[in-house]
């Protein structure tokens, strides 16, 4: 039988055997029939808060987070929305939107205007987050684990921060959305290295859709919890990215109830774990990359028996990359086991460090493969 994968912006169609093929996916969810109207729906009725325009002063200065080019966030649609919202109460130079980049590089003028639209990236403020720019962070406090809070110190002035991004499981936060939008979206690099350091990606609570419990997602929620007056817009997403649902209002209640929709739509249950499992990271613009492939890897590996076979199929059309440490890590160590003997050491500390830590776990398991676009000898320098 033939399968069309999410794989680029083009798709990959493969031809399984029907007798020896089963196929696990999310619960297909329709999109909405009119998004806008339910984004003013939520923002006019959001979970436990007033309305915006009621929870907005005319005096605030308006702070949005919103994902960068790595995640699929419909942003060029719910932004209208919600800035038209906003600027019934506040006007439009006292708003400032925020490009959560985390650790990431720094998105081009093209991503830019494909992320947000090109209405929005002409006529509104975008400051795009540095992490390794300590001018530019201010200390706002400790998580209880005791993670010093650095964020964005802009950010923090405004007096009004909207967070916005969209909910699906998370390969070791448990659930993105909702606090992730601070953490790590506009927080400092030492913050980020802390939470995603080798011991909390090594706990076994540290996983998709656990949340309480889980030490990264703990220090998430602390981060954001030290931003007062944060408002909260989420959406939910199927395979097309249409907007399924949207919650909006106090920042806790509104994700919480997003991540309950997304466990029962996303998550399926298996009847045993399989001899081999074929994944893809959905596609553009998701799978640009080896390093955000390891996501759906990391899926795979959750139905993958111990000494079975995973096949990912990921365009990774911005290579592996060549920007960030994940690369220089792979390419140092010998074997999985030896890059998990150099992350673990106990003062050893490098950015992006979490991704090649659950790629060297998944490879103890399993025998990995990489179909992409990149050449087989540059594969081949990340152990895949």
């Amino acid at each position: 039988m033939k399968i069309d994968l999410a794989y680029g912006r083009t798709g990959l169609t493969v031809d399984l055997p029907a007798d020896r093929t089963t196929i696990v996916e999310p619960r297909f969810v329709p999109g909405l029939p009119d998004e806008a109207d339910a984004l003013r729906e939520s923002l006019r009725n959001p979970i436990s808060a007033p309305p915006l325009t009621q929870w907005l002063r005319g005096d605030d200065t308006v702070g949005i987070s919103i994902c960068d080019i790595t995640r699929p966030m419909p942003s060029a649609r719910v932004l209208p929305v919600l800035l038209a919202e906003i600027e019934q109460v506040v006007p439009r130079d006292r708003i400032t939107i925020f490009n959560g980049t985390g650790t990431h590089r720094a998105n081009t003028e093209d991503e830019m205007r494909r992320m947000v639209g090109d209405h929005v990236f002409e006529n509104y403020r975008i400051v795009t987050h540095d992490a390794r720019d300590t001018a530019s962070l201010i200390a706002v406090g400790h998580t209880t684990s005791g993670n010093e809070v650095l964020l964005n110190a802009e950010f923090v002035a405004c007096t009004a921060k909207i967070l916005t991004g969209f909910i699906e499981p998370h390969f070791f936060a448990g659930f993105s959305g909702g606090p992730k939008m601070v953490m790590p979206a506009l927080a400092g690099l030492q913050t980020i290295m802390r939470n995603h350091g080798a011991r909390n990606i090594g706990d076994p609570r540290a996983t998709w859709g656990i949340t309480h419990g889980n030490p990264i997602w703990e220090e998430i929620r602390d981060s954001a919890l030290l931003m007062p007056r944060a408002f909260n817009l989420n959406v939910t997403l199927n395979k097309t990215h249409a907007i399924t649902a949207v919650f909006a209002g106090d920042l806790m209640a509104s994700h919480k109830a997003g991540c309950a929709f997304v466990h029962d739509t996303a998550m399926q249950a298996v009847p045993r774990p399989f001899d081999v499992v074929l994944t893809t990271n959905s596609g553009y613009p998701l799978d640009l990359n080896v390093y955000q492939a390891i996501k759906g890897i990391s899926a795979a590996a959750r139905v993958c028996r111990d000494g079975g076979t995973i096949i990912a199929a990921a365009e990774c059309w911005d290579g592996i990359p060549d920007h960030g440490q994940y690369r220089q890590l792979l390419e140092e160590g010998a074997t999985p086991d030896a890059i998990l003997a150099r992350i673990t050491e106990p003062d050893f500390q490098m950015p992006d460090q979490w991704q090649a830590q659950i790629q060297a776990l998944i490879q103890r398991r399993c025998d990995v493969h990489l179909h992409s676009s990149l050449p087989d000898e540059i594969v081949r320098r990340t152990h895949l």
